[in-house]
């Protein structure tokens, strides 16, 4: 059996010994992928690959879907982070869960992927794949976008605002919640659109059933484009199209929790209905 670790900036090399150790002791190979390596670079190191570790925060964790999710490679996040809402584990119990996943003992949540196509002129210039969303934001001189909607060859409308956001599930808690979007449970393929500081108030978010594609017509610009807050950003000009839809392939993450704790990480990992006064 073979391990791809993926470490975080924050995460000391001691730290990625003693996992390297852990799984020299159940014989299982490991080798270390740099976290912002090209794929192209990765898919040697990926053959055969059982399992996708991530040891880090919620970046750490959406650099290795992206690696993980076209291949059906598992992954499994230990949280070395602050939040680590992805994560499953927190470090100190990185050596227990190591250990549950090889013996079988977990299950399988399945996450929808996002697919994203920047075209000009008909021709696609970037493609892109994400777990939580991608973010079309105004840039330059601009002060405010103008895009034109298209849902499933329909057209939905024309909006003015600061941008907007197309997130799956995942990450309707991470961007789009910021920006006033709804909470979707993360198993469910529905895509989300969230304006961003619309100019007209009866502008708000809509969520779409599975199979639908999302195309952003960029009417006035110039924008940037992000997928997963990636740090390189992609120029978006009028006249170009974000065509989204779901990725072919959904990310398989190992949870050792039942699913209903989904609710209970809400309240842990972002106080998500508690009272803004304690109760005495």
């Amino acid at each position: 059996m073979k391990v791809c670790l993926i470490r975080g900036s924050g995460v000391e090399h001691d730290e990625v010994d003693d996992v390297f150790r852990a799984m020299k002791a159940r014989h299982v190979d490991a080798v270390e992928l740099k976290r912002d390596a090209e794929v192209e670079k990765t898919n040697d190191l990926l053959k055969g690959t059982a399992l996708i570790l991530t040891l880090g925060g919620d970046g750490t964790f959406l650099a290795g879907a992206r690696l993980a999710a076209p291949r059906d490679i598992p992954i499994l996040g230990v949280n070395h982070g602050h939040l680590g809402f992805l994560t499953e584990i927190e470090a100190e119990g990185m050596e227990v869960g190591l250990g549950r996943f090889l013996d079988h003992s977990y299950r399988i949540e399945e996450r929808t992927m996002l697919q994203v196509a920047l075209a000009r002129q008909g021709q696609n210039l970037v493609q892109e794949i994400g777990l939580n969303e991608v973010v079309v934001d105004h840039a330059g001189e601009s002060r405010i976008l103008r895009l034109e909607i298209d849902v499933g060859g329909q057209r939905v409308g024309v909006i003015d605002a600061d941008g907007a956001i197309v997130a799956t599930a995942s990450g309707s808690t991470a961007y789009a919640l910021a920006s006033g979007g709804p909470i979707l449970e993360p198993t469910l393929e529905d895509l989300l659109l969230v304006p961003m500081s619309p100019f007209a108030l009866t502008v708000r978010p809509i969520v779409f059933a599975p199979g639908q594609d999302i195309s952003l017509s960029v009417v006035r610009g110039p924008g940037e484009m992000r997928v997963d807050g990636q740090g390189r950003g992609h120029q978006v000009a009028i006249g170009d199209v974000i065509r989204c839809g779901s990725h072919a392939k959904r990310l398989k993450v190992i949870r050792f929790s039942p699913p209903e704790t989904f609710y209970r990480r809400l309240g842990d990992k972002l106080g998500w209905g508690r009272p803004l006064v304690p109760k005495k």
